[in-house]
């Protein structure tokens, strides 16, 4: 397939993630506009072919397939108000970060400007983007996304629509992401608490990668345990996770760490013992966290 035979792509955004997807487009043949609101950002994408425009109508104007990745829904509608009358009849994909409800407004935005919308996720770091088994999800018009499937395909060969419904995305990336600030705290205490007896964090690495596929191995049993409501799989209870909080606390003594990131945990733990939870598993926390406290 020769150039002329792919699709045009339009792609707004240059921030790291922004600059791999046009680069992966333009290594994949197809002709890709590029457009930054710091032009010099271009610079290397137009090196390597592809065309930066004057303006952002100029960007949109270009390309059937147009893909945003800015920082938030916002920021993709104030980047994209100026030239908001050129997306009639375009595929407008985001790939930003946002909760459900800003992803529909920004579809009700979209859509009611003639475009037809669709959201998406990138679910690993600008380098992995072109890789076979990078993930990518996608949510909101089915026709849109059967179009241009092989175009997005050039971004990660797992790709995955999630439904017609526009948030869905913005959904699943909220709640897989939900996982990565309290996993890194966890390795950063540990780091810190070896590296205070002179280790180096760097000896943590192979056995948290043990730690984590371990955890990966009970995720199936822990979704069936929330599905059904049966918490009798897993032989962790909510009272053996919170008898391990005295642990927790003279570790932190001992090696002078700040632990208090663990208290809204510890707090979730005694409100599921109180709720007569203690001898189920773990994974009962969920009924709890469906009952978040009344602030007053």
């Amino acid at each position: 397939m020769t150039q002329k035979d792919r699709a045009h792509v339009t792609v707004i955004g240059l921030g790291s993630m922004g600059r791999a997807l046009a680069a992966a487009f333009v290594a994949a043949g197809h002709p890709t506009t590029v457009w930054n609101r710091t032009p010099d950002r271009a610079a290397p994408l137009v090196e390597q072919g592809a065309v930066q425009a004057a303006s952002v109508q100029d960007a949109v104007a270009a390309a059937p397939l147009v893909i945003t990745c800015l920082t938030t829904y916002e920021d993709t509608v104030q980047a994209l108000e100026p030239a908001a009358t050129a997306l009639e009849g375009r595929a407008l994909v985001t790939l930003n970060s946002g909760s459900p409800a800003g992803a529909r407004r920004m579809a009700d935005w979209a859509v009611g400007h003639g475009a037809r919308f669709l959201d998406g996720a990138v679910k690993d770091v600008p380098p992995a983007v072109g890789a076979p088994d990078t993930l990518l999800y996608y949510s909101g018009d089915r026709g849109v996304f059967d179009e241009f499937e092989p175009v997005l395909r050039v971004l990660g060969g797992d790709t995955v629509h999630l439904g017609a419904d526009a948030d869905l995305a913005a959904l699943y990336e909220m709640a897989v992401g939900g996982t990565l600030l309290p996993a890194l705290l966890g390795f950063l205490q540990g780091a810190a608490a070896v590296t205070s007896r002179g280790l180096e964090a760097a000896s943590l690495v192979r056995f948290t990668e043990k730690w984590l596929e371990m955890i990966a191995s009970v995720l199936p049993t822990v979704a069936a345990e929330v599905d059904s409501g049966d918490y009798t799989r897993l032989p962790s209870s909510v009272n053996l996770f919170l008898a391990g909080a005295a642990h927790d606390a003279e570790l932190g003594e001992e090696a002078g760490l700040d632990m208090s990131w663990h208290a809204p945990m510890h707090e979730l733990l005694r409100r599921a013992v109180a709720d007569g939870y203690g001898e189920d598993s773990v994974s009962a926390l969920v009924e709890v966290l469906r009952r978040p406290v009344e602030r007053v």
